[in-house]
């Protein structure tokens, strides 16, 4: 979508839009370079997400159609906030991966999710998002 990621963010719950600057500050530092955009509409399992899409990348679905996509997404959901990391290492996501070592969150294959900033080890999702960042096309900076 056309729409502003720093006015969806200006729009959210004082207390959320805190913990949702802090993300998109960090995140945006370590993608440098590359685009930030809002992506609004219904995604996975049919529900309707709103999501600060970090880094172009074309992906491929399981159907094996091409589709244009975010090397990293950040998203505000009713009880908590997900970060999506499209970035693999050694043949496994690197979300999946780290995140015994990222705090008290719940990781999945690509996505991170927690309640709260304060349980998310800073350093470590540093370290997350510079091994994305180090995964974007060449031609996408």
């Amino acid at each position: 979508t056309e729409k502003n990621p720093s006015a969806y963010i200006e729009s959210l719950p004082t207390e959320r839009r805190e913990e949702m600057s802090r993300l998109d500050a960090l995140i945006s530092a370590r993608m440098e370079g590359h685009s930030r955009a809002l992506w609004v509409g219904t995604f996975w399992g049919g529900t309707e997400q709103t999501i600060i899409g970090y880094g172009d990348i074309t992906t491929t679905q399981s159907r094996g159609r091409k589709v244009a996509w975010f090397m990293m997404g950040l998203a505000l959901q009713k009880n908590y906030i997900s970060l999506y990391v499209n970035a693999v290492q050694n043949g496994r996501y690197v979300s999946e991966a780290y995140g015994p070592t990222l705090g008290k969150v719940k990781a999945g294959k690509a996505s991170i999710s927690f309640r709260r900033l304060d349980d998310v080890n800073l350093e470590v999702l540093a370290e997350v998002l510079g091994i994305a960042r180090d995964q974007m096309p060449e031609s996408a900076g």
